[in-house]
């Protein structure tokens, strides 16, 4: 028995070993740009983009095959940001800069079809077929996957209630005037 269990030891250690040497040695370098874009873009893997992800988003936009314009919910600021980062000219007059939203899901009108918690890339919404849902104010990042395929139309997006964790403190109009 104990020559069994070292006899696998050794092996473990030496396969863990050239797994190790491997990975040194045979390394793929990524694209500097494209982490630097990815770190910037918002993570939720929503696909509001046209891309599966905010990865291969990522890639597009540092290629520049893709704007800077491409993310929804980064908004305004997000495309600044990457115009800034990637040295282009970016039109920003069909950028919208919304509010965050979150999900609500009326209950009068859910008929419980599940269609929705499919949709939603963070598993945000709870609920079983034909039971009411719910959405988790906390896990939802406002993508509006879900209010777009209710049948009945009893998702809602509403502007994020402002807490502690959220507030901000809002910036004076004559500053952004002058």
């Amino acid at each position: 028995m104990f020559a069994s269990i070292a006899s696998l030891t050794a092996l473990g250690l030496a396969l863990g070993g050239l797994l190790g040497l491997a990975a040194r040695y045979l390394k793929v370098e990524g694209n500097a740009l494209t982490e630097q874009v990815a770190a910037l873009l918002p993570g939720s893997q929503c696909g509001q983009c046209g891309y599966p992800g905010c990865g291969p988003a990522a890639e597009a936009i540092a290629s520049g095959t893709a704007s800077v314009t491409i993310c929804p919910p980064g908004g305004r600021a997000l495309a600044e940001e990457l115009a800034n980062l990637l040295g282009v000219s970016v039109d920003l007059s069909g950028v919208a800069d919304k509010p965050p939203m979150i999900a609500h899901v009326n209950e009068g009108l859910c008929i419980g079809c599940t269609k929705c918690f499919k949709r939603c890339p963070t598993d945000a919404i709870m609920g079983a077929n034909n039971m009411i849902h719910v959405v988790f104010a906390d896990a939802c990042i406002g993508c509006e996957l879900c209010s777009e395929i209710c049948p009945t139309e009893g998702i809602e997006m509403r502007p994020l209630a402002p807490t502690l964790q959220n507030w901000y403190w809002p910036k004076p109009q004559d500053a952004l005037q002058s």
